[in-house]
């Protein structure tokens, strides 16, 4: 095989040090890291490769929410002799012929950016000033991180920044939620199984909600959270990205063509409802470390739309997320309708309750169906329960694979199936900025709350109620 060079711009990021660090330390323990592969890390910190190597060792030994698996030396040790690091101002012209000599003959070189937005511009010209964009001998692909953009009109511009210097076969946009384990499952369940697909459409479903909650706040992140807020944060993003997988149509076949045509059919048929959005913005968050005190930032959001389709005519879908909320979870639930001609339906009130599929992405990851049993005994009582797939794995194992693991093999391998292109980024612009555009001053809401009032109420005045994320399936 070619040798690869994975360049990763801004080692010394935070990104860089929760994510990117320890997953190449799992490449390297799972033996995922292709023979002749040599990583260089870039920054402007002056660096021997001995205090690199201290550092890459610092980082994986310290404490790591998405990183609790002991490190072992041994791997360690062999992690180190691929990587490698380049110090440089990466604005400036003269580093890059440093870095092209730094390269030697490497034939298939990926460039991972994990730095601002910003400077893609003075990264992408200077490739190219000194013919680094392409290969002549193998490939160059680019990795780059949501945001992509921070409305339609930049996302544009920057995508078509992109494509002035790199094809788009080359740009692999990664929203890390395409990667988890149990969003990409979704697929399968419904696709490769006949049973419930053909109840997933307006004559069976009632409505459909999404969670993704969060009992923490924005920590360190403020500077960057202050100019984004939860709307453009992860509902811009990951949330409709996982609308995407649970409403779109069978694609014609398992390719990243099809795969991604469909996703863009439910984003672009998507309604935006201002009128039907709630902000919120939990207590204490303008005390935060690098918040504006007079900030009207939200930290909550609440909405209600549509898909604009046969099938899913009238199916309303409610989407929310936050921080400092009662719970941690983040999840997809098809509600389905109650039948008319109910057998117990004159049995106590818990027999009236609705059958639930639920993609649970984090934490405790499965596919649960609520149903209606009988608890056992001679009078006929009925109480909810759970036909459940679920991992029961600890998520920091190794046996579910890091997003940024499975995106980076993805990678390699050179399948963008699970990356977003330049026109579903677009689409799912086009749904908020009407939604931004019209922002209210977000309501406070109580820390350990489910948000404001009003985001109840929106639910309410429907005749309905958001669900509490259930604890009771998937324990690990």
């Amino acid at each position: 095989m070619k040798s690869l060079a994975l360049v990763i711009f801004g080692i010394t990021s935070n990104l860089a040090q929760i994510k990117l660090i320890p997953v190449l330390y799992d490449m390297a323990e799972k033996d995922l890291l292709p023979e002749n592969i040599s990583v260089i890390g870039i920054a402007r910190r002056e660096m021997s490769k001995d205090e690199f190597q201290k550092y890459f060792h610092e980082v994986l030994n310290t404490e790591n929410i998405h990183h609790k698996h002991p490190i072992k030396e041994d791997v360690f040790r062999k992690l180190c002799r691929r990587i490698n690091y380049l110090s440089g101002n990466i604005d400036d012209p003269n580093f890059y012929p440093k870095l092209k000599e730094f390269l030697g003959n490497s034939n298939n070189r990926i460039y991972y950016l994990a730095t601002y937005p910003e400077l893609y511009h003075h990264i992408f010209e200077n490739l190219q000033k000194n013919q680094m964009n392409k290969s002549p001998k193998g490939w160059v692909r680019l990795m780059i991180e949501k945001p992509i953009g921070n409305d339609l009109k930049s996302a544009q511009n920057l995508n078509q920044l992109l494509l002035n210097y790199f094809n788009e076969d080359q740009i692999y946009r990664l929203d890390h939620y395409l990667g988890k384990e149990t969003l990409q499952n979704i697929l399968t369940f419904r696709f490769a199984n006949d049973i419930f697909e053909p109840l997933i459409n307006k004559d069976y479903i009632d409505h459909i909600q999404i969670t993704a909650s969060e009992d923490f706040g924005i920590g360190r992140r403020g500077g960057y959270y202050d100019q984004v807020g939860a709307l453009k944060d992860v509902g811009q993003n990951h949330q409709l990205q996982m609308l995407a997988f649970a409403t779109m149509n069978a694609p014609s076949q398992f390719t990243n063509k099809a795969i991604t045509h469909e996703r863009i059919q439910i984003l672009k048929n998507l309604i935006p409802l201002p009128d039907k959005v709630v902000y919120g913005q939990y207590e204490g968050y303008t005390k935060e470390k690098n918040v504006n005190p007079d900030s009207r930032t939200d930290t909550f959001y609440a909405l209600k739309t549509y898909i604009e389709s046969e099938r899913f005519e009238d199916v309303p879908i409610y989407i929310r997320a936050g921080k400092k909320l009662k719970q941690t979870a983040t999840e997809i639930s098809i509600v389905f309708k109650k039948p008319v001609n109910k057998l117990f339906k004159k049995m106590p009130e818990s027999s009236d309750e609705p059958n639930i599929l639920i993609y649970r992405i984090q934490p405790n990851e499965g596919i649960v169906f609520k149903i209606l049993t009988k608890i056992p005994g001679h009078k006929i009582m009925l109480e909810p329960e759970y036909m459940q797939y679920c991992y029961r794995l600890d998520p920091h194992t190794h046996y579910i694979p890091d997003p940024y693991e499975r995106l980076i093999v993805d990678t390699i391998n050179g399948d963008q199936t699970f990356f977003n292109d330049a026109r579903e980024i677009e689409a799912q612009w086009t749904f908020i900025d009407p939604l931004f555009a019209e922002r209210e001053k977000p309501r406070i809401y109580k820390v350990g709350s489910w948000g404001p009032k009003e985001a109840d109420e929106l639910l309410e005045a429907d005749g309905r109620s958001w669900l509490e994320p259930s604890t009771e399936f998937c324990r690990i």
